[in-house]
Order: structure tokens, then sequence, then C-alpha cells
């Protein structure tokens, strides 16, 4: 028969959720069950490593995979549940060593005619294409519940080896190449397996040795002081110093303070707050002008804080995210203080993205939305490298509020939180007259990072610039093996939330 491969797309999503039920029709049985939410997630982590076989239209295979790093000891043991992110994919590195096979399925009226092998190959190509040392599954051991009361499992998969037994599982890895290098152990929920595995290995011939570059960015945080400006050269000219001192420590982002722009209020002659708030937005393009400018001649990126935008007859809190090539990134805040609506009559936004960039997955969450746990969460499960919170406090306890959850959503997440904050005053301008900060870079805490989980920190309510370093390669150790893995642990059993987050137009 004719059996076709190719990439799997979002139009194969409900295909092979149903593939996946005839192959696992007991979920209680087996942790590879996909639904929708699986599928969409393997293909925003790892699109090109999701295939399927295709027989006239109709998809009658499948196979996922990610890309992970095998590190210094490459048969180390783990579970699927570990290695996989709990079928998620979110730990997909794609500066990984080594293509993992997920999973693979093959409808019953076609197997044994060579659609997992055509997968197989599809993999394989891969895995040259992508100069991947090797690839890497966790061979169920198919026919070992038989054998279970007579050999250990490493005996039994050794046997199979050797052609004094057959799986057929471990006979189909063997035949397309694959070697047995050990048993992994409670590596999935499976009757059949005895929960157990066999690590199995192909290793690329065509792999070329590489020098692996760390992945990592440099971040500063502006902790920017109010004070009362003239005309809008005036704020051009604070703000393109502190890019310039960014700049100049080797920055590839640089974060400004949430409602930056609310110095422009200073010299605006305007009678009410709402009046004020108005006129402000009319600056939008002036500001989205100045931004891009220093964007592209630092050549690095740089999120303006925020700056109230109008938006059809309602205005936003919005951060912007510039990037050297021209590209701007937008991020309405979404949760809105009772001040904000009081004095200003903002509402919050609907929409939350990771903006992938050329140097990192980048999510934004202004502030107050930090205080909630599922936004962070969100992002984290979207892939996001680093959070950048930018915030506004009038005073020590507000500052705390943002400051503790910060944190908490690096530790929660595994996650970079960088947050940079307003602090001086503007005498005449209502609602900002006072603020207070100490600008941050959180990190989760483990013993990959800082002692107390704190990167850099400025000092309190001085106008400064903060800069360290984020290595993800670290970030992603502490989420694959790190002392405690929270992501990996969670009880989706348990607890679930649904998200009603609208797509940008």
């Amino acid at each position: 028969m004719d059996y076709a491969v190719r990439i799997a797309t979002l139009d194969d999503i409900d295909a092979i959720v149903r593939l996946n039920e005839l192959c696992y029709p007991d979920p209680a049985e087996s942790d590879a069950v996909w639904n929708r939410r699986h599928v969409e997630s393997h293909l925003r982590a790892f699109g090109e490593g999701q295939f399927v076989a295709v027989l006239d239209g109709e998809v009658v295979g499948s196979a996922t995979s990610l890309v992970v790093s095998m590190g210094r000891d490459p048969h180390r043991d783990h579970t699927w549940v570990g290695i996989t992110d709990d079928g998620m994919l979110y730990n997909h590195d794609p500066f990984g060593d080594t293509l993992y096979g997920v999973d693979i399925n093959v409808h019953p009226d076609h197997r044994r005619k060579g659609v997992a092998t055509r997968l197989y190959d599809a993999r394989k190509d891969l895995c040259r294409r992508l100069n991947l040392r090797r690839m890497a599954v966790g061979g169920r051991l198919a026919a070992y519940c038989d054998q279970a009361s007579e050999m250990t499992p490493e005996e039994y998969a050794r046997k199979v080896a050797a052609g004094e037994l057959t799986d057929p599982v471990l006979g189909l890895q063997l035949a397309n190449g694959f070697v047995f290098r050990k048993i992994l152990h409670n590596y999935i929920r499976d009757p059949m397996s005895q929960d157990n595995a066999a690590f199995m290995e192909w290793l690329n011939p065509a792999y070329r040795s590489r020098v692996r570059r760390q992945r990592s960015i440099r971040v500063s945080c502006v902790q920017y002081r109010m004070r009362k400006i003239q005309d809008f050269d005036g704020f051009a000219r604070q703000v393109r110093y502190f890019v310039d001192v960014a700049a100049g420590y080797g920055a590839d982002f640089v974060i400004f303070p949430e409602l930056l722009t609310a110095q422009l209020m200073s010299f605006l002659d305007v009678k009410t707050p709402q009046e004020a708030i108005q006129r402000l937005t009319t600056y939008t393009e002036e500001v989205d002008v100045l931004f891009k400018g220093l964007a592209k001649h630092f050549q690095l990126g740089v999120i303006n804080g925020t700056h109230p935008t109008r938006v059809g007859d309602q205005i936003h809190n919005i951060a912007s995210l510039y990037l050297p090539d021209g590209a701007v990134h937008r991020q309405p805040k979404l949760h809105i203080t009772p001040n904000e609506k009081r004095w200003w009559g903002i509402d919050g936004g609907s929409s939350l993205q990771v903006f992938e960039t050329p140097k990192a997955r980048v999510g934004i969450l202004v502030c107050y939305d930090i205080e909630f746990p599922e936004a962070a969460r969100y992002l984290a499960d979207q892939g996001a490298d680093v959070i950048f919170n930018p915030f506004c406090t009038d005073d020590r306890q507000g500052y705390l509020r943002v400051r503790y959850c910060a944190q908490a959503r690096a530790v929660e997440n595994q996650i970079y939180v960088a947050s940079a904050g307003t602090v001086g005053n503007l005498p005449d301008t209502e609602n900002m007259d006072i603020q207070y900060a100490q600008s941050a870079v959180f990190s989760p805490s483990d013993f990959a990072f800082a002692r107390d989980g704190i990167l850099v920190e400025a000092s309190p309510n001085t106008e400064t610039v903060i800069t360290t370093d984020l290595d993800f390669d670290a970030l992603q150790e502490a989420i694959n093996s790190g002392s405690v893995r929270p992501r990996a642990d969670r009880r989706p059993d348990l607890f679930t939330y649904t998200c009603h987050i609208k797509t940008p137009s």
C-alpha cells in the first residue's frame, strides 16, 4: 500500500486523538493518552517533530517526538512523565542533542505493513537534518507480562536482543537499527510491560561534532525615577540614556517600568486625571517611533514599560516589546487595579501571548497581573523562558505584593521573572504622586541558581540599572532534574484550569 508520511498539522489533531484512543482503549492503563490539548501543545512546541502516516487521506499512524539534552549521562534513568513533561512537551529543548521518541501509534488494521518503519525513517531523517547525536526511545516490553514470573525485565530484553524471544515492539526497534542499553524501571503505566521499558538508542551516523553554545541572554532592568519634564524631547533623552547604558553592558533586552509614559503628564495642562489619560493616548505614535528607533539603533529588545493606548472605545494599559528588526509585540495589562479604574477609566485586555524572538521566548505580565498564578502558568505552559514584569507601585506594601508574587511565579513555574519599577515622584500629577520600587530578577530556588533565588536586585528607591545573565540551560536542567520539579509533578488528575485567552487579530 502507498503510505505517505508527512509532518502533522492542526487539521490532523482530531484524527490523531481518535487514533490514540483506538491504540489505548483503557486510559487507566497508560500514561500516553492524548487529547486535543496534548496534540496542540506538541505542534506548538516542536511541530517539525510530529509525523502522521496517511493512506488515501486517512491518518493511520502517528509519531510524537521532542528534542532533549541527555548531557554527560545519555543513558540516565528517567520516566516517561518526566522526559515528556507529562506528555505536553513543554520541556522541548531546541538546543538539545537527542531526538526522543515519545509515542508511535498505528491503526490496528494497518499494522505489520511497514507503517511504523516509515515513521521511524522520518524521525531518522529529522535527526540527520538537525544534526542530533542520537534518537532514544523507551520501548515497551509488549510481551513481558507472560514471562515476568520466570525472568527479570533485563533478562527478557537481552533474550529478545539475542533473538531467543520475540517481542513486537522491541523486535521492531531492533530491526530499525536501535540498540538495547538498559531497563528503565517504573517508566510508564503499562501492565504488559509491568511498568518497565527498554532504553533503546539509535546513533546518528551522520552526526558532526558541534561546539555547544550556551543558551542565555543578558537582561537589564531600569529602575526609573519619575521627575517633572518640560516636553516629550526631555522624556526621550532620559529613555535613550538608559537604553544606551543597557547596550553598554551588552544587554539583549532592557525593561522599563509600568506607566513609564505617565511622566509626560507632568507637562500637560489638564484639570482632571481622566483628561490627562486621554491626552496621554495621543502620544502613542511618538512613543512607537522613539522605541522602534532605539531598538534598531542599539540592536536590543526594548520593553517600554507600558503606555495607555486607545483600543476602540476603551483605554488599555499596554506593554510593547520592540525588536531590532522593527517588529513590535503588544501585551495589554489583563487585571486592572481599583485605582486605575477609578482615576483613569482603564479597561483590561483579554489576550496573552508568548513572543518568539531570536534570543528567547518571552512573556509579559504587567504589575498586578503577576499576582494571578494562572496567568504565569499559562505563559510557562506556552513555552516562555522568561516573564518580564514592569510595575508601578506607590508604597512598600504594594511593592511587596508584586515582589513576593513574582518570586513565587519563578519558583512554581521554574522560570525567570524580571521586574522593573518606578521611583521618585510627580507632585502635580494625580495618582502618580509617589512611587516605591526595588527592581529585581528572580529565578527558581535550586542549586543551579543564586542561593535565595534572586539573581540581582537594586537598592530600594534609587534610580539605577541592574543587569544579569539568564542561563536557559540551567533552567532546563532544573525543569528536567531539579531538587523538585513543580512542572513535572503537577496533579492534573486533581487540579485543572480553563483558559479563555483571546488570540489577537
